[in-house]
């Protein structure tokens, strides 16, 4: 029992099963099928979140019908050849003490058409959420077929060695269309009264436990959208979820957050709070006598789970990108281990950011996340020979080359020319809000202590330095600089920009590591579209500037849209009285103005400013590579030093070194 976390160290009866702690993996799209099976980094992935101490695995949905299809790594829908497959994943998991569950859906009005190739079914034909495409209004015969799907594929599930199903009635999917008024505009015995908007799915759970036994769970995933009009209130989601208790239809629910109609809280980034749907999960719970209720939405940590299982708000809690970014992070719990837990940082950059561009899923800061397959998870056999690695750099790249190293059991030094560990990452976690990164580089520096690399700052590395520190392999990792220019995508040609080199312009690493005082009024020029320019004028606005954002992107943060983060941040931005200048571009700095073209009618004007600051591409710090190039010792370049990109591949490079070495 652990002495931390004893709330959720407590085992759980769930109908005829019993969960051997509180805290379960809940179901996501990692859209890892091949060929719409589930393979080997389908099974990989989950195997690993079960040998982690996961009490429960509820597996990724399969539509229930060809209406239902939403992404290209969907499993087969009505078709029993996943049936062998799944079992492959539902036996590994329960061999190491996971109970295995299957979700099923259909998202209703808010469909794919590029994907399933078929309309989207809903029960009054209204607009999708999704896209700009409209939906089918079902006939009563494809409300029969439908439930129809939902049994079938229960019956697969239960075939396929699943213990249950959850039925994804949440975001608005097709359940919960039919039971919302504002999507439910039917006359007929599926709409209108409260018990005919109840029909669709009480003949969904009936059916269920009717072909799969008493031996089976039906489990339900709802959620909250308090801020959506049309949406259901809480009131009317207690009103709901007593009435499938009352009648013994579910054995648990589960309460998320968000929906299609505000796609945001479905994934919470940093600006939400942790524990988002914990006292909607207490709603619910003060209506049910049969069914367990599980917290979800932004309970990042143990702590957060103890807590709320403690204080009574949920029986259960469900943690996923936490145990998306450490697959032992409820063993590590109950083994009185926080201390050794890699926190999830609330990107959303690999999960959800790869998932929105329809790749199979994967982690920032743990890249063997999907790999499970291929790298054995976040764990490390020992290398045959032990040898003297140096490693030079401290950003994301050197930190997790280092740690992976020294974890299979080499001699790792680690030379970092700065004062503190992390590099421009560091820096990114100084941001607003963005605490949560500069934790994992206290996570990293702990992880040394335990594997014993040797840290030394303020070492900056020559050529003659490497050379003489006499490692069997180096490791260059020495990231990356602003470039300085003023280099825009939209105006290649102006590079540098005229006026550049005059006084007040800025990099946003100058601003972030207050080397800069850029004055009341800045422009910030963002030509990348991410947190790199966002966050820093967030920054900025927090901090009394006066701020305003010119960038060639259509809108601010662009590519944060994949992340969920975007809207957010403008809003926020907004509110601190930021403004911005979308699809533009700045042809001249003077140095108290920046000359601003409009790039779609070619017009310019003069935007007066104390400050420039650059939010643009680095330029790879590689000099040190170039110069060793001609040695004959093993050398290796990870990281910004090869090209500058985003933290993912920084760590990528770093696990798959250190791996390697």
């Amino acid at each position: 029992m652990s002495k931390m976390f004893p709330h959720i160290a407590e085992p759980l009866q769930l109908r005829h099963k019993t969960l051997r702690n509180r805290i379960n993996f809940g179901a996501h799209t990692a859209n890892m099928s091949e060929g719409g099976l589930p393979g080997e980094r389908h099974l990989g992935y989950y195997k690993e979140r079960a040998l982690g101490g996961a009490a429960m695995i509820v597996v990724e949905p399969v539509p229930v019908h060809a209406t239902g299809v939403l992404t290209r790594g969907n499993f087969r829908h009505g078709d029993d050849a996943i049936i062998p497959h799944f079992r492959k994943i539902t036996e590994a998991c329960h061999e190491l003490g996971s109970v295995m569950i299957h979700q099923l859906y259909h998202v209703g009005q808010h469909g794919d058409a590029d994907n399933s190739f078929a309309p989207s079914w809903s029960p009054s034909g209204l607009p999708s959420y999704h896209d700009s495409d409209g939906s089918h209004a079902m006939t009563e015969a494809e409300i029969v077929e439908l439930i129809e799907g939902f049994v079938q594929a229960a019956h697969r599930a239960h075939q396929a060695g699943f213990d249950g199903i959850e039925l994804f009635a949440a975001y608005h999917a097709v359940i919960d269309a039919f039971w919302t008024p504002w999507s439910n505009q039917r006359d007929d015995k599926w709409g209108g009264s409260f018990d005919n908007r109840m029909r669709f799915s009480t003949e969904i759970t009936e059916r269920i436990r009717k072909v799969c036994g008493n031996d089976f769970i039906i489990g339900m995933a709802v959620s909250m959208d308090e801020d959506i009009d049309v949406a259901l209130n809480m009131e009317s989601l207690q009103e709901i979820v007593a009435y499938h208790d009352r009648d013994g239809l579910i054995d648990y629910v589960t309460c998320g957050t968000g929906s299609y109609f505000d796609f945001y809280k479905l994934m919470p980034t940093v600006f939400y709070e942790d524990k988002l749907g914990v006292g909607y999960a207490e709603s619910l719970k003060r209506v049910v006598t049969h069914a367990r209720v599980q917290a979800e939405s932004q309970i990042r940590t143990a702590e957060n789970a103890n807590t709320v299982i403690g204080q009574g708000q949920a029986d259960m809690v469900s943690i996923v990108r936490g145990q998306i970014a450490d697959a032992h992070l409820v063993n590590k719990a109950l083994e009185d281990r926080p201390e050794d837990i890699r926190g999830c940082i609330s990107c959303n950059q690999m999960c959800w950011g790869r998932r929105y561009r329809d790749y199979w899923i994967s982690c920032l800061i743990n890249p063997s996340a999907g790999r499970e397959f291929e790298w054995g998870g976040d764990r490390f056999t020992l290398a045959k020979k032990s040898r003297r690695i140096l490693v030079v750099g401290g950003g994301p790249a050197g930190l997790e080359a280092a740690r992976v190293s020294a974890e299979r059991g080499h001699n790792v030094t680690l030379a970092e020319a700065g004062t503190a560990l992390g590099g421009q990452f560091r820096l990114a976690g100084l941001q607003p809000r963005r605490g949560q990164i500069t934790d994992l580089i206290r996570w990293y520096e702990g992880q040394f202590e335990k594997v014993q690399v040797s840290v030394r700052l303020n070492t900056f590395m020559e050529a003659a330095d490497v050379r003489e520190f006499g490692a069997d392999a180096v490791v260059l990792a020495t990231g990356s600089l602003p470039r300085e220019t003023g280099f825009q995508r939209a105006l290649p040609h102006l590079d540098p920009v005229p006026g550049i080199d005059r006084l007040n312009v800025f990099s946003v690493e100058d601003v972030m590591s207050r080397n800069a005082r850029p004055g009341k009024r800045v422009i910030v020029l963002d030509d990348i579209g991410h947190w790199h320019g966002g966050g820093t004028a967030w920054h900025l606005a927090e901090a009394g500037h006066e701020v305003i954002i010119v960038t060639s992107w259509p809108v601010v943060g662009f590519e944060l849209i994949r992340t969920t983060a975007d809207w957010p941040l403008r809003r926020r931005l907004k509110q601190l009285g930021a403004i911005w200048l979308t699809e533009a571009a700045v042809t001249e700095w003077h140095g108290d103005a920046a000359t601003v073209l409009d790039l779609a009618v070619g017009s310019e004007t003069r935007v007066e400013a104390d400050a420039l600051v650059l939010a643009t591409t680095n330029a790879s710090t590689n000099w040190l590579a170039y110069e060793l190039a001609g040695d004959s010792f093993e050398i290796h370049t990870i990281g910004d030093a090869v090209a500058p990109r985003h933290a993912n591949m920084a760590f990528y490079e770093g696990r798959k070194i250190g791996q390697a070495l």
